[in-house]
């Protein structure tokens, strides 16, 4: 998918693109996947300067009085990746945020609510099984750690850990206890923008799982539900936790509910409610970056 440039008013702000060499100034990559995600995060940033690097745009400044690198991922997992390896190889990065919209899993959770998962997979990565006489078959060398959703065989990632010459196999990627404890404090007492009467809530913990298919099938939702006991679905966290656990940096991820990932009544809800569900992952998100230590 095309990624989408930043917004406007950040780039009337900023200063011309730059080619600079890396910068090592401790920064805290806050990123989003794309424009109406990331908009009230550059309308805050304070002394704007733009730096291009491959495809994607970053901008430094001061967010919450912290030093920052801002950026778009682009949608879905190969430019998260991409974007997120880019932002540590040409800055000092401390730590990753990523603030968003994501599909409900969790039926009891509802539209608007935050969630910072404790631990990220990504569900599409396996297999797609034979089909034999007696169900969808993996090869006899090949195993699977959950039940399969027809064909679909979710297993590890091979990865290189952090110092490590050979890759090894991970189911999952966590957040940083750390910053989950700040969020956990954060949390408390913050008001979220209400959805109708409705006032959304924040969850710490639980499992959150990224792919790279905008999900809107029920069945699939179930699935997800009660093989990885995940609460939200995404585009991109997992592959951003996948590329901060490589290189052993933090990271966390919040991420709002903009639809319920095809499990609601009628047409999917992402038009109605993705400004509101980005508006409450940002304001959280805001209010964990306040809380870090400063430098």
């Amino acid at each position: 998918m095309t990624q989408f440039p930043l917004g406007a008013e950040a780039i009337a702000q900023a200063q011309p693109l730059t080619t600079a060499p890396p910068d090592r100034l401790p920064r805290i990559a806050v990123i989003s996947a794309f424009a109406p995600e990331i908009a009230l995060l550059e309308a805050a940033l304070e002394a704007p300067e733009t730096r291009r690097i491959g495809p994607a745009t970053y901008l430094t400044g001061r967010l919450e009085g912290r030093e920052v690198v801002l950026f778009l991922s682009g949608i879905s997992m190969v430019n998260a990746a991409m974007t997120t390896q880019a932002a540590l190889d040409h800055f000092n990065v401390t730590a990753i945020l990523f603030s968003g919209i994501a599909g409900g899993v969790d039926p009891s959770l509802g539209i608007g609510d935050v969630v910072v998962a404790e631990r990220w997979a990504h569900y599409l990565e396996g297999a797609f099984a034979r089909e034999t006489a007696q169900g969808y078959a993996l090869p006899g060398w090949m195993g699977a750690p959950v039940a399969n959703y027809g064909m679909i065989h979710t297993r590890g990632v091979d990865v290189v850990p952090p110092g490590g010459h050979a890759p090894e196999s991970r189911f999952w990627f966590d957040s940083d206890p750390a910053l989950m404890e700040i969020a956990q404090a954060a949390a408390q007492g913050i008001v979220l923008e209400q959805v109708g009467e409705t006032a959304p809530q924040v969850v710490i913990g639980g499992n959150g799982v990224s792919g790279p298919v905008f999900m809107d099938n029920a069945g699939f939702r179930d699935h997800a539900f009660e093989m990885f006991e995940a609460r939200v679905l995404d585009m991109e966290s997992a592959s951003v936790a996948q590329v901060a656990y490589a290189n052993a940096v933090p990271f966390i991820a919040f991420r709002s509910l903009s639809d319920l990932a095809g499990g609601g009544d009628g047409e999917n809800e992402i038009a109605a409610f993705l400004s509101v569900a980005a508006a409450n992952s940002a304001r959280l998100m805001r209010a964990v970056l306040a809380r870090m230590p400063q430098g």
